[in-house]
C-alpha cells in the first residue's frame, strides 16, 4: 500500500536499513506521504488503492536518506520540520500547509540555527 520509496528514475537503491521509516500523516481522514528522495508529497486514494503526487516538499528541505526530516499532521495542516545545510551548520525550519485539491502551498512558520547538532524530529503533539 505504501508508495515505492527509493529506486525511482535516477535514484540510487539503498538497503532498507539505511532509510528512515515511512513519512506519513493523516489530515481530515486522508493519508499523505512524503518522499524525501524525490522531494514529493503524495496523497492516497482508497477508492482505487493508488498514490498520486500532489506537489513538492518545501524548497529548502534537506535530509540524509529521510533522517533529519519530520512529516506529520497538526489539526488540518501538514507540518514538515527540517531545513537546509549551511556553511556554519544547519537551519531547522517548520513549514505548514493546508492540503486541498491543488498543490501544497507551504508557509514558513519558524526557523532556527542549529549548528552541528542533529535535532530529533519526533513530534509528540501539536
Amino acid at each position: 500500500m505504501f508508495p515505492r520509496r527509493n529506486g525511482g528514475s535516477g535514484v540510487t537503491e539503498l538497503p532498507p536499513a539505511a532509510e528512515a521509516p515511512p513519512l506519513v500523516a493523516v489530515v481530515n481522514n486522508v493519508l499523505y506521504a512524503a518522499d524525501y528522495a524525490l522531494q514529493e508529497v503524495r496523497r492516497y486514494y482508497i477508492e482505487n488503492n493508488s498514490w498520486v503526487t500532489i506537489g513538492r516538499l518545501p524548497e529548502r528541505i534537506v535530509s540524509m536518506n529521510g533522517w533529519g526530516l519530520a512529516f506529520r499532521a497538526c489539526g488540518n495542516r501538514l507540518i514538515v520540520i527540517g531545513g537546509p545545510r549551511a556553511l556554519d551548520g544547519r537551519v531547522i525550519e517548520v513549514n505548514a500547509c493546508v492540503p486541498g485539491e491543488g498543490e501544497p502551498e507551504w508557509n514558513l512558520l519558524a526557523s532556527r540555527q542549529s549548528g552541528s547538532f542533529v535535532y530529533n524530529c519526533a513530534v509528540m503533539g501539536c
